[in-house]
C-alpha cells in the first residue's frame, strides 16, 4: 500500500469533521449575521460541494490539478463572502470565517498532491484572502495565517520525503530480488554445466589425441562461463545433478533428468540423507525424525551433497566422512566431517574471487536464503569439518532451488 493512501483517507476525514462543526458555528451564529440567509445559502452549498467530492479526495488520481483549484476557490470565496455576509463588529472582534477550519482541508489537498511548493501557494493565498476580510493585521488572524501556512509547508515536505523513501525502498527490492534470482541462476549453473565443461576436460585431457583438444576448448569455456557467473546475469539451465566442487573438476557422469516434484508437506531429514551413505559415508542422527519443510530440507541435502562432492574431489575417493544431524529445538544442525589435509587459510576467499563458486552458491548460499548460514572449521593435517545449519520453520522463496546428488 502506498504511503499517500493513508493521507488521503485522513483528508477526507477532516473535511467530513469540519464540515460539520462548521455547521455548528453557523447554528450558534445564525441569528448575529447580517445576512443570514446569505450564509445560510453559502452552507448549503458548502455542504453540497462536499457531499459531492468527498471520493475525489479518496486517492491522488481522482483529486487532480482543477479539483484543488476549484476546491480551494469554494473556500477562498467563503473567506471573501464573509465581509459582505457577517458584520462589520463581529468581523473585528475575531469572528471566524464562513468555511472556517474547513479551509484547511482545501490547502492539505495542495500538500499532499504537490509537496510543499504547492502547500506554500495554497496557504498563501489562503491568508491574503483572510487578510482582505479582516481588512487589518490582527494578532489573532495573522497567527491563524503562519499556522496554517507552517503546518501545509511541513505536511508537503513530510510528504515528498515519504515519496522519496518509498522510491528508494522499491528500488532496493527490485536489486535484493535481481540479486537474489543472479544467486539462484548461477547456483544452477555451477551444479550442471560448469561441472560438465570441467568432466570434459579432464576426460579429454586424460584420452588425448582429438579429445584433448576438446578438453582444451571445454575448460576456456569454462573460465569464461564462471567469469560470466561471478559478473553477470546469466541464462537459465537445466540442472545437472553432478559434482560440485572448488577448484577441481567434477567426478561421476551428468544425469539429465529433471528435478523430481516435493512432498506436499513436512518430511524427513534422515531419510533425504539416507541416500548418501556408503562404504566411505558414515550418517549419524537422532533415531526419531527430523522434520523440515519439503524444500528446506531439499536444499539442505543438496548443500550436505556439495559438501561431500568436494571431500571426493579434494580428498580422494575413498575419503573417509561422517555426517552428523542434531536436532535443535529451533533449528537443525548438520556437520561433514572428513579425514582430508585441510583447508589452507585463504583458499575457500580465492576461490570464489577466481569464480569458483561451489561453496559461495552450492553451499553458503543455498543456506543464506533458508536464513541459516555455514561455518567451515579446518585445521592442516586434521581434516575439515562443514556446519550447516538452518532454522526450523522456514522454506527458500521460489521453492526448491537445486537437487541432492543420490
Amino acid at each position: 500500500m502506498s504511503v499517500e493512501l493513508p493521507l488521503w483517507r485522513a483528508l477526507t476525514g477532516y473535511r467530513i469533521l469540519t464540515l460539520v462543526y462548521v455547521l455548528g458555528l453557523f447554528v450558534v451564529a445564525y441569528p448575529h449575521y447580517a445576512h443570514p440567509l446569505g450564509a445560510a445559502a453559502y452552507m448549503v452549498a458548502l455542504t453540497a460541494w462536499t457531499a459531492v467530492t468527498w471520493r475525489r479526495t479518496a486517492s491522488a488520481e481522482r483529486c487532480t490539478r482543477r479539483f484543488l483549484v476549484a476546491d480551494l476557490g469554494v473556500a477562498v470565496g467563503g473567506i471573501l463572502l464573509t465581509s459582505v455576509i457577517d458584520t462589520q463588529a463581529r468581523i473585528m472582534d475575531g469572528a471566524a470565517t464562513l468555511p472556517s477550519i474547513w479551509t484547511a482541508g482545501a490547502v492539505l489537498g495542495f500538500a499532499i498532491k504537490g509537496g510543499w511548493r504547492w502547500a506554500a501557494v495554497a496557504s498563501t493565498i489562503v491568508a491574503v484572502a483572510n487578510l482582505v476580510e479582516r481588512q487589518e493585521l490582527a494578532r489573532d488572524t495573522v497567527h491563524n495565517v503562519v499556522l496554517v501556512w507552517v503546518a501545509s509547508v511541513a505536511i508537503g515536505y513530510v510528504v515528498e520525503v515519504a515519496r522519496a523513501s518509498e522510491r528508494t525502498l522499491a528500488r532496493a527490492l527490485q536489486i535484493e530480488a535481481a540479486t537474489r534470482e543472479r544467486e539462484r541462476l548461477a547456483r544452477d549453473i555451477h551444479d550442471s554445466v560448469l561441472q560438465v565443461l570441467a568432466m570434459v576436460q579432464r576426460r579429454g585431457t586424460a584420452i588425448g589425441g582429438e579429445a584433448a583438444e576438446l578438453g582444451r576448448m571445454a575448460g576456456e569455456q569454462e573460465v569464461a562461463l564462471r567469469t560470466l557467473v561471478a559478473g553477470g546475469l546469466v541464462p537459465r539451465q537445466r540442472a545437472v545433478p553432478v559434482a560440485a566442487t572448488d577448484g577441481a573438476p567434477a567426478a561421476g557422469p551428468a544425469d539429465a533428468d529433471s528435478d523430481p516434484p516435493l512432498p506436499a508437506g513436512p518430511c524427513d531429514l534422515m531419510a533425504l540423507l539416507a541416500p548418501h551413505v556408503g562404504a566411505g559415508v558414515t550418517l549419524s542422527g537422532p533415531c526419531s525424525p527430523v522434520v523440515l519443510p519439503a524444500a528446506a530440507a531439499a536444499e539442505l541435502v543438496a548443500a550436505v551433497g556439495a559438501a561431500l562432492d568436494n571431500v571426493r574431489v579434494h580428498v580422494g575417493a575413498d575419503a573417509r566422512a561422517w555426517i552428523l544431524v542434531e536436532d535443535e529445538p529451533d533449528a537443525v544442525l548438520v556437520t561433514v566431517r572428513d579425514e582430508g589435509p585441510g583447508i589452507p587459510e585463504g583458499r575457500l576467499a580465492a576461490a570464489e574471487r577466481e569464480g569458483r563458486l561451489g561453496v559461495a552458491l552450492s553451499i553458503r548460499g543455498r543456506l543464506r536464503e533458508l536464513g541459516g548460514g555455514a561455518e567451515w572449521i579446518s585445521v592442516p593435517g586434521q581434516g575439515t569439518e562443514v556446519e550447516l545449519k538452518v532454522p526450523k520453520g522456514t522454506a527458500p522463496e521460489g521453492g526448491r532451488r537445486g537437487r541432492a546428488r543420490a
